[in-house]
């Protein structure tokens, strides 16, 4: 795949205005990030809602058993109970902290088991992607539209940013892509174009050895396995760039494996569509599906 045709499906065709440039680069870690990355669908709002509530509770079952310690080991020491006492059980205390436990465990049940089940129902989808992992990028197909190509991190051959700025080409190559400090490492030399607000479907695989498709801030982590197919989804709220990364150790460039997903208008989409398949030598889509209406 050559350059140009690269270029066009990273999605060079979008940084015409100011406005697509300050959309930029929306789904990305921060240096110094402590937080989770801000949720841009739905799926992410329920996971972060439920880490809120379970750290929460946790937080306050850390704070009682802390509390608790600390009182009985100064209420009842040695000094002030030299004659200590020789119970050997408590009914009341013991059907307490047998009680409470499991309806702390249901009340997280409910929650849990609701998100879990709107994480493996997918509904009907406007686009369908297969990704494959390769060591050490990945592959793209879009089946309702013939299109496929290969995501390759952007100078994978260099050890640090300072080595990349350092080499013209590694330096012309960044430039090419647009790539900074910042977003080295995360940046692809093509980006999985995808319309805002649609429903993705997202098919994972694995030409080699496990890995795994995931972008914190969409809420989708799925293990890409040879010989299975494994199926997820996500719909973006907000038109931008967000970047995930392989997530199950894949070998020696598992830190070279960058998840870069373009989330554009309904209009742009179908213009990407229309660049990519002449680009590869296919007729426009518009074209295609007029034959296939014959």
């Amino acid at each position: 795949m050559n350059t140009m045709l690269k270029a066009i499906i990273g999605g060079a065709i979008w940084v015409a205005t100011a406005a697509a440039a300050a959309a930029q680069n929306v789904g990305m870690p921060r240096p110094a990030q402590t937080g989770l990355q801000p949720p841009m669908t739905e799926l992410a709002r329920d996971q972060v809602a439920m880490d809120t509530l379970l750290l929460w509770i946790t937080g306050l079952i850390v704070l009682f058993v802390t509390v608790l310690l600390a009182y009985v080991a100064f209420r009842f020491n040695a000094k002030r109970n030299p004659t200590p006492a020789r119970f050997t059980h408590n009914s009341t205390i013991e059907v307490i902290w047998t009680a409470v436990p499991v309806m702390i465990l249901v009340a997280i049940a409910f929650p849990s088991l609701n998100l879990l089940y709107k994480q493996l129902t997918i509904p009907e989808a406007d686009v369908t992607i297969k990704a494959t992992g390769n060591q050490w990028y990945w592959s793209y197909e879009y089946p309702d539209y013939e299109i496929d190509f290969d995501s390759i991190m952007v100078a994978s051959d260099y050890a640090d940013w300072d080595a990349v700025m350092a080499s013209d080409s590694g330096r012309a190559e960044a430039e090419d892509y647009g790539v900074t400090r910042e977003t080295w490492r995360l940046a692809a030399d093509a980006s999985m174009v995808v319309p805002v607000g649609a429903v993705i479907r997202v098919q994972a695989a694995a030409s080699d050895v496990i890995h795994a498709w995931t972008v914190p801030s969409f809420g989708v982590k799925m293990d890409a396995i040879p010989g299975r197919l494994n199926e997820m989804w996500f719909q973006a709220d907000e038109v931008g760039i967000y970047y995930g990364q392989c997530s199950v150790l894949c070998g020696v460039k598992h830190a070279y494996m960058p998840i870069q997903v373009k989330v554009v208008s309904r209009e742009d989409f179908d213009a990407w569509v229309e660049e990519t398949r002449v680009a590869q030598g296919l007729p426009p889509q518009t074209v295609r599906l007029a034959q296939a209406a014959q």
